[in-house]
This record gives structure tokens, sequence and C-alpha cells, in this order.
């Protein structure tokens, strides 16, 4: 890894660091992360194994993402909003996911909060994508000491402390920073990375929902 904080893959591409070898690692670096995302349940989806990712590596969520969402229902929230007891205690049982009984807890309530979200809102993405904060809120330039300082930012806090009173859980600022990186709200990948630039590209064709 270079002083910036760049990585050379076995590609010969040049990567932010947390990238590292493992090919759906690297995946979801080239294709997902920071790239704009306007889908309701992959919004969803994203905010609730950002929960589940809580004291965890965002690989071992990756590696398990696939049963996550056959047990979640494809993260549908209207289908996962109808979740009940014993609903919970087979998740509890489910191998393939975190057994977390807060956090599978969480992710039911959060559902049924985000119904009354897209009641109010038109949609979630309409929701979130308010939050994107703009430009002068950014870095000049996105190096790995910017990022460091960046596990929470305003439009973070607020975010976050809006869905706490709408009665969202496991939504705290850390958390909420590492959603809005993953689905684009802001783009994060670092200077030099050769991701960085179709981020970017990919920002610039997004329509904002409204």
């Amino acid at each position: 890894m270079t002083a910036d904080g760049l990585l050379t893959g076995p590609d010969g591409i040049r990567r932010c660091w947390w990238s590292g070898a493992d090919p759906l690692y690297l995946a979801y670096h080239d294709t997902e992360w920071g790239f704009p995302q306007g889908d309701d349940h992959r919004l969803f989806e994203k905010v609730c194994l950002e929960g589940f990712q809580a004291g965890l590596s965002w690989i071992t969520i990756l590696r398990k993402r696939e049963s996550f969402r056959k047990a979640f229902a494809q993260f549908d929230p209207a289908r996962v909003a109808r979740f009940d007891a014993r609903t919970v205690a087979l998740l509890l049982a489910e191998p393939g996911i975190v057994r977390h009984r807060g956090k599978i807890e969480s992710t039911i309530n959060n559902a049924r909060r985000a119904l009354a979200l897209r009641e109010e809102m038109g949609s979630l993405a309409a929701y979130f994508w308010r939050w994107a904060p703009a430009e002068p809120q950014r870095p000049r330039k996105v190096t790995r000491r910017a990022l460091a300082a960046l596990s929470t930012t305003p439009a973070s806090v607020a975010l976050s402390a809006d869905l706490r009173t709408r009665g969202w859980t496991f939504v705290g600022p850390t958390t909420i920073y590492a959603f809005m990186q993953a689905v684009g709200l802001v783009n994060d990948h670092l200077e030099g990375c050769a991701i960085r630039a179709r981020a970017a590209a990919a920002g610039r064709r997004f329509r904002r929902p409204s």
C-alpha cells in the first residue's frame, strides 16, 4: 500500500486500500460502493446491513449477503414488516446470517418505519437523497487522512437524528455515514483510485429522486 492509501491489485489497478485482494471485495469496490443507488429495496438493504455490520467487518456481511437477502425477503420492506415472533425465532436459527436478536428485531422495526416514510415521501430514495451533502461540505481532496476524520459528518449526524426521531434503530451517525458512502450519497473513493472517476460519472448521470 502506498502512503496515500492506494493499493495496486493483482490486475495492476490502483484502488482504495480497503479493497484488498478478495474477489468479492474487489467487485464490491469496483461496481457498487460509491455508485448512486435509487432503488428502495437496495437502499433498505444497505441501511439494514450497515446495522448488522456494527462490530464486524464488512467482508463478513458481504459473504453472507445472499443469505441475508433470502432470509429477509430480498429486503422488501412490505414483506419484512409482516415478520412476527415466529419469524424471529427462525432467523435466530439461520446460520447464514448474523444471528443477533437486537439487529434482527431492528430490521423488522425499520421495515415498518420505512413503509411510513415511503407513504410520507413517496419513496425511500426521495427521502435519503435529500441528505446528500452539497459540494462545499465535502473535502477538497478525498485522501486517506481526510477519510479518517469522516467517520461521521454533519449530514450523517442530521440524517441519523431524523431517522431516530422517526423510530428507526441501529442508525447511529457512524453507521449512517457508512451507508451514505455505500449508496453514493458521497463519493469517497480516494484521489488516485481508478474507480473514483467511474463513480463520479455515474453520479453525474444519476437523476436524483424527488
